[in-house]
């Protein structure tokens, strides 16, 4: 649920041969790690489920899509078949797009369910590809801090509106703070941040994340 801030020079990415090859195969991408994301964002994935999906650490797919490093044929391989893409698509000169307009319309509680351990997400606008922006619903199931093993950190900037009950809002660098009905918060989602309910209902928020 959201990435990552704009690189003005992007690396070649390095095919490592396998078994100590003499010399490695360089490809020019065209933006290979902004043109991953692309493919992440239209399933509707976050680096942690598109993680599990592919069995690269999230912080290694972070690094991809920020051109920090370079891919690895084997790596490659893995997302290709974790993200249902053929690494041909990813060297193919992009198709120039005339949008005259996008439009996606979810009826309540058509959403796409996305359900975890501590949220019951809905995602919504789940057949726009190429999105900027993540929209979603949750309902908030956890009650305590102690319910998260870890912080939630993910690229991007994200936007939390309560549309019911109450939450406390944890992040890493302020202090706990609760937020009602209407209420919005605002923030880095690469800071560390953690929601709970303290209504007598699980609260239902609205969440935007955007790259």
């Amino acid at each position: 649920m959201s990435d990552e801030h704009p690189v003005d020079v992007y690396p070649s990415m390095t095919v490592a041969k396998e078994h100590g090859a003499e010399k490695e195969e360089k490809i020019e991408p065209l933006q290979l790690g902004k043109r991953l994301k692309d493919f992440r964002m239209s399933l509707g994935l976050t680096l942690e489920e598109a993680s599990k999906r592919t069995g690269l650490a999230r912080s290694t797919l972070s690094k991809i899509e920020n051109e920090q490093i370079s891919p690895t044929f084997q790596a490659m391989q893995k997302l290709a078949v974790g993200l249902n893409i053929d690494i041909p698509q990813l060297f193919a000169p992009p198709k120039q797009i005339v949008a005259t307009g996008r439009r996606d319309i979810t009826r309540r509680e058509e959403g796409k369910p996305h359900p975890t351990t501590t949220y019951e997400h809905e995602l919504l606008a789940t057949q726009l590809t190429r999105k900027k922006m993540m929209p979603f619903k949750s309902r908030v199931r956890a009650r305590r801090f102690e319910d998260y093993s870890d912080w939630i950190r993910h690229d991007g900037e994200e936007f939390l509106l309560v549309l019911s009950g109450e939450i406390t809002f944890f992040s890493e660098f302020y202090e706990p703070v609760n937020l009602s009905e209407g209420d919005s918060v605002y923030y880095d989602a690469t800071m560390g941040h953690m929601l709970v309910s303290v209504s007598e209902e699980d609260a239902l928020i609205l969440w935007v994340t955007a790259s």
